[in-house]
């Protein structure tokens, strides 16, 4: 894939007050690595962050090494989600395979510190860009978000995602069965 850096300035109110923060970063995506470890571990041990991901959170680092060994290393499609090259989260596309193949799944984690800022909306939109280019096979993008996250909702119909349904009782997430809203982007939809 080929790094697409953005110059995106936040401004993010808090409830109408008025010490807005502003932040000015370069948001990228790039292959998550071992070195990335520190940065990895901020959010995967973050409980408040992993509350709607289907793993839980990790407690060592020796967990997170082996997960990027095992797991991101072999990857089609995950990259790390930084700010300023610094990793703050990570973005995935799921393929799927037989007749299936033209769905694709997209996951997204980002550090709690980076919550509304605008970073998870950018990152998405920038897969929904290129990823139709990269897979010319996938003609859908689809999410599932638990009805609860209501912010990760708010990220993907910014990023152009349309809502679909409730889907009731669709997944057990922490011993919990759990209602999710299927968000999806075609390869045809226009893209912001």
């Amino acid at each position: 894939m080929e790094e697409e850096l953005q110059k995106l300035t936040i401004n993010e109110g808090k409830g109408g007050n008025e010490s807005d923060i502003e932040l000015s970063s370069d948001i990228s995506l790039r292959l998550l690595d071992l070195s990335d470890i520190d940065d990895f571990m901020v959010w995967a041990s973050d409980e408040k962050v992993t509350r709607f991901c289907s793993f839980d959170s990790y407690t060592s680092k020796e967990d997170g090494i082996n997960y990027i060994k095992n797991t991101v290393s072999r990857h089609p499609w995950y990259r790390a989600i930084c700010v300023n090259n610094r990793p703050v989260g990570s973005i995935s596309v799921t393929a799927n395979s037989g007749n299936d193949k033209c769905r694709g799944e997209l996951g997204y984690v980002l550090a709690a510190d980076y919550w509304g800022k605008g970073i998870a909306t950018k990152a998405v939109k920038m897969v929904a860009n290129t990823i139709f280019d990269e897979w010319p096979h996938l003609e859908r993008l689809e999410a599932l978000v638990v009805v609860d996250n209501a912010g990760s909702q708010r990220v993907l119909e910014k990023a152009g995602f349309k809502r679909e349904a409730v889907l009731r009782k669709y997944l057990i997430l922490k011993g919990t069965t759990r209602d999710c809203v299927i968000f999806s982007l075609l390869s045809t939809d226009p893209r912001n």
